[in-house]
């Protein structure tokens, strides 16, 4: 029995009306970095949407490569998600608990990525699911295996060498959804060896700023003028960029919501980009 689910956001109403529903399958991916003292598997052991499961994102990510959370090889990645129960035919509603979007995006792309269309944002996450009410559990809950297929979207991907490409030629925009201070270089990255600042003609939308202040994404027209104001063309292409491809996923998010269509996430990151030696980095500290 099929869902139709409304993308690339889902309201508590609609989820709270079809939880159950044998169609859907619904995932906690919260995921927060270690300064912020919270763990997302902990969290979510404690108390979640009835239904869900946990999709943990370093389970989900390429255990083999160098840098953190990088996707794994398409075939991989569709085994593991139809481990979870998450198939074809499901429509999926992916969530977290930080009140800003920070991780649940990164799985929305995954999916989209994959070639899975049926895949949508909880707006708010699991606090506006309790604002309005609704129940929580410590219940574990479980889907039976299914079948994943892969069809892998390689225009919504970039690597290294395309972003070398990008920035030495311009053929797309580039948006950084880190904070201000880690973008001009003034505050020093959490990882060792990663060098601050950013990518030359990035433009900086911190993912915090898309949302308002009881986290549920800006309407269309604020995305727009945010977007706007930071000087991004919404018509053009734009690749996405952050720490290490969790938080820009969120920027691509609001971006799918005010209406680009030609928008990629650079999937290394500053992570990969910053602890390069050659590759060209600006600050404006």
């Amino acid at each position: 029995m099929s869902l139709s689910l409304p993308t690339p956001l889902v309201s508590v109403a609609w989820l709270a009306e079809h939880l159950g529903h044998e169609a859907l399958r619904i995932v906690d991916a919260s995921w927060y970095l270690p300064t912020m003292g919270r763990n997302g598997r902990r969290e979510f052991d404690a108390a979640h949407i009835p239904g869900a499961i946990f999709g943990d994102l370093e389970q989900l990510a390429d255990e083999q490569a160098p840098y953190p959370h990088t996707m794994p090889a398409p075939d991989v990645l569709a085994g593991r998600l139809g481990a979870l129960g998450i198939g074809d035919g499901h429509a999926v509603v992916v969530y977290d608990a930080s009140g800003q979007n920070f991780s649940a995006p990164r799985l929305w792309w995954m999916l989209r990525t994959m070639g899975h269309a049926p895949v949508a944002v909880l707006d708010g996450g699991l606090p506006a699911w309790q604002r309005a009410g609704h129940a929580v559990t410590a219940d574990v809950h479980t889907y039976p295996p299914a079948t994943f297929t892969s069809h892998f979207d390689a225009s919504r991907w970039r690597d290294l060498d395309e972003m070398r490409a990008t920035v030495a030629g311009g053929a797309e925009q580039v948006v950084d959804a880190r904070s201000a201070g880690r973008f001009t270089g003034a505050e020093a990255e959490p990882r060792a060896g990663v060098r601050g600042g950013h990518m030359p003609g990035a433009t900086n939308v911190h993912y915090a700023r898309l949302v308002d202040a009881d986290g549920m994404l800006k309407s269309p027209d604020e995305l727009r003028a945010t977007f706007d104001a930071a000087g991004l063309d919404l018509e053009a292409p734009i690749a996405a960029s952050c720490g290490t491809g969790i938080t820009a996923c969120a920027v691509l998010l609001g971006l799918d919501v005010a209406g680009a269509r030609r928008t990629a996430l650079y999937d290394g990151s500053w992570t990969e980009w910053g602890s390069q030696t050659d590759t060209p980095v600006e600050k404006d500290a």
